[in-house]
């Protein structure tokens, strides 16, 4: 076999050696020579003194590469700024009592963009409607879920809902019908503005926005139910407003509108609507089973709840459903269900890095909107712009004065005309308005007028009702409420009230808030059951046992929080008496 081999290997050798000679050694066929001219091989130079009169290039010491690192060094350069911003108020923090800092920070960005307009340069590249819908509303509105009041929250989830959908319903029809009656009289020259267009435009500035106005009722200590009111239609508006505004897009484009157009339009918003709920629960269960396994990794823990909640968000966006919707369902479950799986100092990481993603968003897009303001093209109409003014604020007035008395006989506590009016002069316009108007089709002819019209019923809202509600509202004396209550002794004796209640009612067969307030605990403890205990491999304690002892590990658990909210509040007492003293 061996020599077999071998012979076969000295016939390829023999073979090889002569093609080598018949063709050369690349294997290429040299051309003849033709006229007895002898070809000579060509030369290479070797050295530089083959070419004496060539540029000799040396090793550059300092070089500069803008363009490779543009995009990122501006967006770092903007970061600093706004931080640097926020650095200052704070500095000088009795500026921000009077002032809101949204309206501080949109002054410099008028500043700013002053100065490029003036230098002929352009807006910012990193700016644009995907950016925005893609990058900076997500934490804004993860920031907002995960540190929602939840117990407030669910006790007026009706009222939240009938306000910021029905509300936002009620003013988009509203103020598109008037401006269509506007549009009519050839005084303002808009006559080329339909009905379907002037629904689009009122859709995006329905959208409310009150940071400013939150900031106010922390500060004064408003009663619950109007901060929270106000904090829940501000968040679901949002995502009504977003609907509203794809469905009106879709409509104003289309030549003729039949009666099932609008059948289907409806079952869409509610089919949106649910189906982003529906993605942020499934997203958050996921998360709260995957931080099951992390015991011995508790560096990754915080990964999964940013990765889980932005994934709702771009799943939902996907699908072309809410995606604010699915983020803030998926923040709430989370909070509920993750934070019971990691470690403490998880906790604490997810929340300061969740605060400061949705604290620097929203300083940059305040300070985008003062640039954009100067550095954009405006279509300028004063009718129609002070007409949209106008139509805003009497039919945010209107819905709150209207709807608040349908929805007051089925409170326990009803909304009086001084929180009615907490209510409807924090109807601030903001992020979510300025960034849907950018993302008007082309085909709109008067696209920069709805523009213009955002930006400046954003300005007027933000500056106007924005610094004048804080002395307002400590004029017409709201009611507040009183923050040295917080302790445990109170809440153990609320929630003793809420129990015995909700057993008064089970007799009486009446169902209210309270008979669903004493039931969701269950069901949140036969979630906890299955997600910590039922297939924790690691767990030492025997299913059975774990089961039973679950309320009770429950109740710990909850006496502890309150337990740590009322030494926080203690403390921060003390530290603000002590500033207080110091000045």
């Amino acid at each position: 076999m061996d020599l077999h081999i071998s012979r076969r290997t000295e016939v390829l050798l023999v073979v090889f050696i002569l093609f080598s000679l018949l063709y050369g050694s690349r294997g290429e066929i040299p051309p003849k020579p033709t006229g007895g001219v002898t070809i000579v091989p060509p030369v290479k130079p070797d050295g530089p003194q083959a070419f004496p009169d060539a540029e000799k290039a040396n090793l550059p010491v300092f070089t500069m590469d803008y363009p490779r690192i543009q995009i990122p060094f501006e967006i770092t350069l903007w970061v600093l700024l706004a931080s640097f911003a926020k650095i200052g108020f704070h500095v000088y923090h009795k500026i921000t009592i009077w002032v809101p800092e949204s309206c501080l920070l949109i002054s410099i960005g008028l500043i700013v963009g002053g100065i490029m307009h003036s230098v002929h340069e352009e807006p910012p590249a990193v700016l644009s409607s995907n950016v925005f819908f893609l990058y900076m509303l997500p934490p804004i509105v993860l920031d907002s879920g995960y540190f929602m009041p939840t117990r407030p929250f669910f006790e007026n989830i009706g009222t939240v809902l009938w306000f910021a959908v029905v509300g936002t319903l009620w003013n988009s029809i509203g103020i598109g019908m008037s401006l269509f009656a506007i549009c009519q009289i050839e005084a303002f020259e808009v006559q080329d503005i339909n009905l379907q267009e002037n629904l689009l435009f009122a859709s995006i500035i329905s959208a409310v926005d009150p940071v400013a106005v939150l900031s106010v009722f922390e500060d004064v200590s408003v009663n619950e139910q109007l901060y929270i009111v106000v904090f829940g239609e501000c968040l679901f508006n949002d995502a009504v407003t977003v609907v509203l505004y794809n469905m009106f897009n879709f409509v104003a484009e289309m030549p003729v509108v039949e009666p099932v157009d609008v059948f289907l339009g409806v079952a869409r918003f509610f089919v949106v609507g649910l189906g982003g709920m529906g993605f942020g629960i499934l997203f958050g269960f996921v998360a709260a089973f995957t931080t099951r396994f992390t015991s011995r990794v508790r560096e990754i823990e915080p990964l999964f709840i940013f990765m889980y909640s932005y994934l709702a968000y771009l799943v939902a966006e996907l699908f072309a459903i809410s995606s604010i919707m699915a983020i803030v369902t998926c923040a709430l479950t989370m909070k509920y269900y993750v934070e019971e799986n990691v470690s403490q100092r998880s906790c604490t990481t997810i929340r300061h890095v969740v605060k400061m993603l949705g604290s620097i968003s929203e300083t940059l897009i305040f300070f985008f909107l003062g640039v954009v303001t100067i550095t954009t093209e405006h279509e300028w109409n004063w009718g129609y712009i002070l007409f949209t003014l106008l139509f805003a604020f009497i039919w945010r007035g209107l819905g709150v004065l209207v709807l608040t008395q349908i929805i007051n006989p089925f409170r326990t506590i009803p909304f009086h005309l001084k929180d009615q009016f907490g209510l409807a002069y924090g109807g601030l316009r903001g992020a979510i308005s300025f960034a849907l108007v950018f993302t008007l089709p082309d085909n709109i002819g008067r696209k920069q007028l709805f523009v213009t019209a955002t930006i400046a019923i954003i300005l007027f809202t933000v500056f106007l009702q924005g610094i004048s509600i804080r002395p307002l509202i400590e004029y017409i004396n709201v009611r507040r409420t009183n923050r040295n209550l917080d302790t445990i002794n109170v809440e153990v004796h609320c929630r003793l009230m809420e129990h015995t209640i909700a057993g008064i009612e089970d007799l009486c067969g009446q169902w209210s808030h309270f008979y669903w307030k004493d039931k969701i605990p269950l069901f949140k403890s036969f979630i906890l059951y299955i997600f910590i205990y039922l297939f924790f491999a690691h767990s030492s304690t025997p299913p059975l046992l774990s089961l039973l002892s679950l309320p009770l590990l429950t109740l710990l658990c909850s006496f502890s929080s309150l337990w740590l909210f009322g030494h926080s509040s203690y403390l921060s007492r003390q530290t603000g008496s002590c500033q207080n003293t110091t000045e």
